[in-house]
C-alpha cells in the first residue's frame, strides 16, 4: 500500500514539476530578452514577471532578485556552451586540432544566441558583483578537466595538459573574449575575430607539445 501511494504521489507531483520547469525557463528567457531590448537600465523583476507572464510573487518563488536572475541566465549560456566544447573537444566535427580548437571557440563566442546586449549586460552586472570567476570558472574547470584526458585515446589532441596549462589556455579564451564583450567591438561574431583566437590557441598548444616532444 505504501508503495502505490508513493507512485501516486509521484504522479502527482510530475505535472507541478513539469509546470515549474517551464515557468522558470519562461522567467529566464524573458530575462535575457529585456535585457537584450533594454540593457541593465530596463531590466527589473516587475519587467521581467511581466514579460514572462507571471505574477512577480511567483517569480520571487524562484528568484530571490535580479541578481539570483542574471546568474540564472548565465548558468543556463554556460551549460549549453559546455556542451558545444565537450563535443569540440571530442573531435566530433573536424578532429584536427585547429578544427576542434576553432569549434571550441565558436561555441564560446556564440553563447547567448546572439544576443550581444544581453550577454554584456550579464558580464557587467557579475563584475560590478565581484562575482566575474562565476562566468567563467564553468568553462576554465571543464577544459581544465578535459586538459587530463584529451591527450589520451585514439585520437588526442595534444598531450594531456598540466593544470598551469589548462589555466592559461582557459583564460585566455574566456579573457579576450570578455574584452570584446565589454567593449562591444563590432568584430565580435566575425570569422577574423575567430580566426585570431584560434591562431593564439593553436600555437600555444603546439607549443606545448613540442616542449613535451611531441608533434601537435
Amino acid at each position: 500500500m505504501a508503495a502505490r501511494r508513493q507512485v501516486a504521489e509521484n504522479k502527482r507531483r510530475s505535472p507541478r514539476q513539469a509546470r515549474a520547469a517551464q515557468t522558470v525557463a519562461s522567467i529566464v528567457e524573458a530575462a535575457a530578452q529585456i535585457l537584450e531590448k533594454g540593457g541593465l537600465a530596463a531590466f527589473t523583476t516587475n519587467a521581467v514577471a511581466e514579460r514572462a507572464g507571471v505574477s512577480i510573487g511567483t517569480l520571487y518563488q524562484y528568484f530571490a532578485d535580479k541578481n539570483a536572475l542574471l546568474m540564472a541566465l548565465a548558468r543556463e549560456e554556460m551549460t549549453a556552451a559546455l556542451g558545444e566544447v565537450g563535443r569540440a573537444l571530442r573531435g566530433e566535427g573536424d578532429p584536427s586540432v585547429e578544427g576542434r580548437v576553432r569549434a571550441m571557440v565558436r561555441a564560446i563566442v556564440h553563447a547567448f544566441r546572439g544576443r550581444q546586449r544581453a550577454r554584456k549586460a550579464v558580464v557587467q552586472a557579475l563584475l560590478a558583483q565581484g562575482a566575474g570567476i562565476e562566468l567563467i570558472a564553468p568553462v576554465a574547470a571543464f577544459i581544465a578537466q578535459a586538459g587530463e584526458t584529451v591527450g589520451r585515446g585514439p585520437n588526442p589532441l595534444v598531450g594531456p595538459l598540466t593544470r598551469e596549462q589548462s589555466f592559461v589556455v582557459s583564460r585566455a579564451l574566456m579573457g579576450v573574449v570578455r574584452a570584446a564583450v565589454l567593449e562591444e567591438q563590432p568584430f565580435l561574431a566575425s570569422r577574423a575575430f575567430e580566426d585570431e583566437i584560434v591562431r593564439m590557441i593553436v600555437a600555444y598548444l603546439g607549443a606545448v607539445s613540442t616542449a613535451n616532444g611531441r608533434q601537435p
